[in-house]
């Protein structure tokens, strides 16, 4: 059993390490961490000229230019709100990530970088179902020079176990990750991503700490079994 845990182990390790290493660049990326209470994090990690370009941020997206990280959290930033932001460079790009932190992901869209979303979250039946719809960018973006093949993606990280969802792959990803992309040319026409997501209402470690309970329970009941068996069945002591 040891052994078996740590080949398990190592195998989600190494699996984990290879989702890193495989996973695409995107141009611009929604990350969105949901809670069952709807509580939620987001994060974004999107290149300087696709935050000016979609979002109207008001950046310069010159790639030698310093990212005014002021502005970002203000950007970013809400009274309701927790932010963290930081750059990096690729391919000698600006990309930006932020950290934005919600008491409720359906007021999500009250913030100006996610209102060309609408966000709803509520119980139906027995599930607990999340649909976003991403509309449109910003009306004024400036004219930029893309390579022709960018990559917006939206990403999900759920909670507990997915009832139903619509991704195009039509496969959950390790760790209940949900992906729906779109080409960058696409998202800038404004065509709509529609994201559905009906998820159980206990969390994924709540229903696992119930399985390991109720196979301890179990084992424990063979066992005292298997000992009763055994004192039944044994040498009756001479009279």
């Amino acid at each position: 059993m040891c052994a078996a845990v740590v080949l398990l182990g190592l195998a989600c390790a190494i699996g984990g390490c290879a989702a890193g290493v495989f996973k695409r660049d995107y141009e611009y990326e929604e990350e969105l961490y949901l809670s069952l209470d709807g509580t939620a994090t987001i994060n974004v990690n999107a290149s300087v000229a696709s935050l000016v370009a979609l979002r109207g941020a008001h950046l310069n997206h010159d790639p030698h230019a310093r990212v005014d990280r002021s502005a970002l959290r203000t950007f970013f930033g809400a009274p309701d709100t927790r932010v963290s932001v930081s750059v990096s460079r690729r391919e000698g790009r600006r990309f930006v990530h932020a950290s934005i932190a919600v008491d409720d992901v359906r007021k999500l869209s009250r913030l100006p970088p996610f209102a060309w979303s609408s966000y709803q979250f509520s119980r139906y039946g027995e599930v607990l179902a999340f649909n976003q719809t991403v509309g449109s960018p910003a009306p004024r973006h400036r004219t930029m020079q893309w390579q022709g093949g960018e990559i917006v993606a939206f990403r999900m990280h759920l909670p507990s176990a997915v009832v139903f969802h619509n991704a195009p792959s039509g496969e959950v990803e390790r760790g209940n990750i949900l992906e729906w992309e779109q080409s960058l040319a696409d998202r800038m026409a404004g065509k709509p991503v529609d994201i559905r997501v009906q998820i159980e209402p206990t969390s994924i470690l709540a229903h696992t700490m119930w399985l390991f309970g109720g196979t301890i329970a179990a084992a424990f009941a063979a066992f005292a079994g298997v000992v009763w068996w055994i004192r039944r069945s044994g040498p009756t002591p001479d009279q």
